[in-house]
């Protein structure tokens, strides 16, 4: 009877063993277990940060009593706030929808290309991208200027008048465009080449075989092999262009008269220059619910197309 006892109690004990024993057998558990020490330092360094400027949000200036909202409602009701949501959206989704078009356009001029000379291009078309943003913003600065401009005197040698490129509030937010859309499209183009290159020939040999001209192809074949990673890389792209700080912050710092303001530099101003990080931290906040909006709608788009194939 004791070993019947015994046998029995090992074989009560044996599953949780057996469970794990089998769990650890496999790569992705392991590839879990590899990549924790990563993952907590991660979430240490997004969490964290997070969660305190939360906490933030809630104070006063002098950070020594609770408001609760009374920051939101404060900004809420600023006709600046929102003319710099306004302003942080148009230059958003301006800048990421030219990025995406000229990206896709360029990775197909360069994915028909022979081999050869597809590196070359490769090379030279991810040079805006791999120079540091702060180093190549002051150099389009320089071509700004409104003295001594490169662009104005290539103008005026076809009888275009000097145009008030960051003066003008129009101009100024042309300018931070082009400058964003400058240093971004190689991303889109290297992304794009990469899906392209992983589409099989057969596909577009059989829509050829059914009559299927150029553009059809483009329509029926490339578009939804690549609709994956066009909409990854458009949420990727949208939530650091809603983050940039450093283009807007060179090249205009939010002028003339805080109309090129977006969330970052907006937080900047109000937090560290006109010291008041609890209503710099409210700013800052906001871009959440709208980038996970954007994030909700792209990601469900995504998780559904991939269940239907």
């Amino acid at each position: 009877m004791a070993q019947v006892s015994t046998a029995s109690t090992v074989h009560r004990s044996s599953p949780p063993r057996a469970v794990f024993w089998s769990l650890s057998r496999r790569r992705s558990a392991k590839a879990f277990l590899m990549c924790l020490p990563l993952i907590a330092i991660i979430l240490g360094l997004v969490l964290y940060p997070a969660g305190y400027a939360v906490h933030l949000a809630t104070l006063n200036k002098s950070m020594q009593r609770f408001v609760g909202f009374g920051n939101f409602t404060f900004l809420f009701s600023r006709e600046l706030f929102w003319m710099v949501v306004k302003q942080s959206t148009i230059f958003a989704v301006t800048a990421v929808a030219f990025k995406a078009l000229i990206g896709f356009v360029v990775a197909h001029l360069v994915h028909n290309l022979p081999t050869k000379g597809q590196r070359k291009w490769r090379g030279m078309l991810l040079i805006p991208w791999v120079i540091p943003p702060a180093m190549s913003t002051l150099v389009w600065w320089w071509l700004f200027d409104p003295s001594y401009s490169a662009l104005n005197w290539l103008l005026a040698g076809v009888g275009i008048g000097p145009v008030p490129w960051l003066g003008d509030p129009y101009w100024a937010r042309f300018s931070v465009i082009l400058v964003n859309v400058w240093y971004g499209s190689p991303f889109f183009f290297i992304m794009y080449l990469a899906a392209l290159k992983s589409v099989p020939e057969e596909l577009y040999e059989a829509a050829a075989i059914d009559g299927a001209n150029a553009l059809q192809r483009l329509w029926y074949v490339t578009l939804p092999m690549l609709r994956g990673i066009i909409a990854i890389t458009v949420l990727f792209s949208l939530i650091v262009t809603f983050a940039n700080f450093d283009i807007v912050r060179i090249l205009t710092n939010g002028g003339p008269s805080d109309l090129t303001h977006v969330f970052a530099t907006y937080a900047f101003k109000l937090g560290i220059e006109s010291n008041d990080i609890p209503l710099g931290a409210c700013v800052s906040l906001f871009m959440l619910p709208i980038l996970g909006l954007a994030a909700i709608f792209i990601l469900r788009d995504v998780h559904r197309r991939s269940t239907l194939a």
